[in-house]
């Protein structure tokens, strides 16, 4: 860890002193990561899927020129594809958004890697 990442630990035991200050902390950065939307796509823009903050699958769009019955495992692979490239996107504006909410406190390594957030 550099000496940027290091956690300075007077400042968690300072945010574990006033419980309340960081529930609604942890609150107003929720709120903040619920907005969070993004949008991926697959097949040169094809398959487009779009998540918000939580996940959730807000809309996805398929162009007509990809709807074959001969290939559905295709279009299911797009979708596939469009959906964890949207994931990767709304896991990065996560971070940016807790990382700021810690007054730049850095996160733990892997926090949000893999399966989610």
């Amino acid at each position: 860890m550099n000496p940027e990442e290091s956690v300075n630990i007077n400042e968690i035991f300072e945010m574990l002193k006033n419980p309340q200050a960081l529930q609604a902390q942890a609150e107003a950065l929720r709120a903040r990561t619920a907005s969070i939307e993004a949008t991926g796509s697959a097949g040169g823009g094809m398959v487009r899927v779009t998540l918000t903050g939580a996940l959730d699958m807000k809309s996805c769009e398929i162009a007509p020129e990809v709807v074959d019955p001969a290939e559905v495992g295709l279009l299911q692979d797009l979708v596939r594809a469009a959906y964890n490239d949207a994931a990767a996107k709304v896991r990065e504006a996560v971070q940016r958004e807790i990382a700021g909410g810690m007054g730049g406190m850095p996160l733990p390594p892997g926090m949000f890697g893999g399966g989610g957030l």
